[in-house]
């Protein structure tokens, strides 16, 4: 059976996923409500953060602690550009992490031991990796932590169940020149919801 698909989303009032410092504490806090089996991201997410996470230290575990149970990351990766595998299963956020490549996917390394699922010819195949991720790791809850093309695709391909957005009180603008979040100075001063799921934010400036 597919899991029950979330996408979770941090968005600017004018509707930017991007150009504004994301309430981390806050979106992470209420992550877990889904309690979610897979985490799913993709490989732009991944490489956005490469840096940060070759420096990044483990979460060190006690000599009497185990690993706590939590939800296995999977990323799509299909042209195979993420080289810090191990860095990401280190961090000790995830019971465990898998590649999601396609079977055209470039070479991976031999002594890789990083799980792997493949699925479609030169693209991920994101409705047979999700049927592969409740069957195989049992997912009941899949959380999509990510934006950009990979939930495009899935929100094209009626793969998303559920779209949580957490609204920020800034505005990004559009094109290359972003505004910057602090030149506005937004307190919210009502939320109104009517029938047809249509959010009536009101901002004071």
């Amino acid at each position: 059976m597919r899991p029950h698909v979330v996408a979770q989303v941090a968005v600017s009032v004018d509707g930017m996923t991007g150009g504004f410092a994301v309430d981390q504490a806050r979106f992470y806090a209420l992550a877990t409500l889904w309690q979610e089996d897979v985490t799913l991201i993709g490989a732009d997410t991944v490489l956005a953060e490469e840096s940060a996470l070759r420096h990044a230290t483990p979460r060190a575990l006690q000599s009497t602690e185990v690993r706590a149970p939590g939800p296995v990351l999977a990323v799509v990766d299909s042209r195979a550009r993420i080289r810090t595998w191990e860095s990401l299963r280190e961090l000790g956020y995830w019971s465990d992490v898998v590649a999601l490549y396609a079977d055209q996917t470039p070479a991976r390394p031999l002594d890789s031991v990083i799980p792997e699922l493949i699925t479609g010819y030169e693209q991920v195949d994101l409705a047979e990796t999700l049927d592969l991720l409740g069957s195989k790791y049992g997912a009941h809850v899949v959380r999509v932590d990510s934006h950009g093309r990979l939930l495009t695709a899935l929100l094209e391909l009626g793969l998303i169940n559920e779209l949580a957005l957490l609204v920020h009180p800034v505005i990004v603008g559009t094109g290359r020149q972003w505004v910057p979040a602090e030149r506005y100075d937004l307190r919210l001063a009502n939320a109104e919801k009517f029938d047809g799921g249509t959010v009536w934010l009101r901002y004071c400036i």
